[in-house]
């Protein structure tokens, strides 16, 4: 076969964090201050600020996004012998933290549609072990949370929100991380606001709020300093990492109306071509654009999959694949197929997706995909 020209000798990135506002300023106060570790004053006003973005009343504010998860799950009481039921396409995290606890990740398959977990099969997996379902609000889509709503109040369990890749999407009007028992998000570089690393947990409730700070700071008591009833975790965010976060919050109108930009600029290009599925929204939902993710033609497998995201990357641009879907992995390989994980698994395909990209930037990504696109449409 041909090799196809490379028309730009530049790397377009997946991803990338824009640092062009307070970031500078904000982080050499803290130098200057010497409140650089787990304390300080960017710490509570991050906090506050983010549990406005995200509609509750508390953010407890962790050192990154996986130990956010674990602390909301061991402060919920999650242990040996309880079931975690969290759906099989998702980054591995997400059952990883249910293994933290003792407990047992029970895999659920996912909605073709909004890629988040299906609550049908959700319904077929509670068993009387079970203590909580996370749903993981997939690529910035939120997961159904009226139907897991109901499911979680009729069986009296706790619902976990992922919400790492989804900031400020909404379902039926309310932004996730307020829907459930407690959000959980993530602030790595890649998100849609940074802090480098940290995380947060959402809440609405006094004592779970109370529960998750006692346990972030190694379980010390507020009132006894030095004094510790029970082990904690050392889970939290320094003033630094505080600090970008403050900065990133005052951009992020900016930064989702980008974002919004990107996905309608590939949309012109992409939407409406045989053999491919460009993301859908659940009417009931706002997605927040984290990854513009494309399907590729139904017949694709996934060595053609990866042989188009090495092709990409010949010509500049990067791109991921959607996550191997749980049931696939060694930690937690099981028989049972979870068909739609599968196959998003198996044709999925995220496309550079950040505010920093430039309209020839997109113009050029989809022409490139186009192009390494057209022979698996011929097959």
């Amino acid at each position: 076969m041909t090799a196809l020209p490379i028309t730009q000798t530049r790397t377009v990135k997946v991803a990338e964090p824009r640092l062009g506002g307070n970031e500078q300023r904000y982080v050499q106060e803290c130098m200057e201050s010497t409140w650089i570790s787990s304390a300080g004053r960017f710490i509570d006003l991050f906090e506050q600020r983010f549990a406005e973005v995200a509609g509750t009343k508390h953010a407890v504010a962790t050192n990154n996004g996986t130990t956010a998860l674990h602390l909301a799950l061991a402060a919920l009481g999650v242990g040996p012998g309880d079931e975690v039921i969290v759906p099989s396409l998702t980054y591995i995290a997400t059952a990883n933290a249910v293994k933290y606890c003792g407990a047992v990740p029970v895999l659920a398959d996912v909605d073709p549609v909004t890629m988040c977990i299906d609550p049908a099969d959700v319904a077929r997996r509670i068993t009387r072990r079970t203590v909580a379902v996370i749903p993981v609000h997939l690529y910035g889509h939120p997961a159904d949370m009226t139907d897991l709503r109901q499911l979680a109040d009729r069986h009296g369990l706790a619902l976990v929100e992922d919400a790492a890749e989804a900031h400020t999407a909404t379902w039926e009007g309310r932004p996730v991380g307020s829907l459930g028992t407690a959000g959980v998000f993530s602030f790595f570089g890649n998100k849609v606001l940074t802090t480098g690393e940290g995380g947060a947990v959402t809440t609405d409730d006094d004592a779970l709020a109370a529960r998750l700070r006692l346990l972030r700071g190694q379980g010390m008591d507020p009132q006894r300093r030095y004094w510790f009833p029970e082990v904690g975790f050392n889970y939290r965010m320094t003033n630094i990492a505080a600090a970008i976060g403050c900065a990133q919050l005052e951009q992020l109108s900016e930064f989702l109306l980008r974002r919004q930009e990107v996905a309608e600029r590939y949309d012109a290009h992409l939407a409406g071509v045989p053999g491919i599925q460009t993301p859908l929204t659940d009417p009931r939902a706002t997605r927040v654009n984290w990854l513009y993710t494309v399907l590729l033609p139904e017949h694709t497998t996934m060595a053609e999959r990866d042989g188009m995201i090495d092709a990409l990357a010949m010509d500049g641009i990067e791109t991921r694949p959607v996550f191997h879907p749980m049931h696939t992995l060694p930690p937690y390989l099981q028989e049972d197929t979870f068909p739609v994980s599968g196959m998003l698994g198996r044709r999925g395909i995220s496309l550079p997706t950040h505010v920093n990209l430039r309209d020839d930037d997109i113009d050029h990504v989809a022409e490139r995909f186009l192009a390494r696109l057209a022979p698996l449409r011929l097959r």
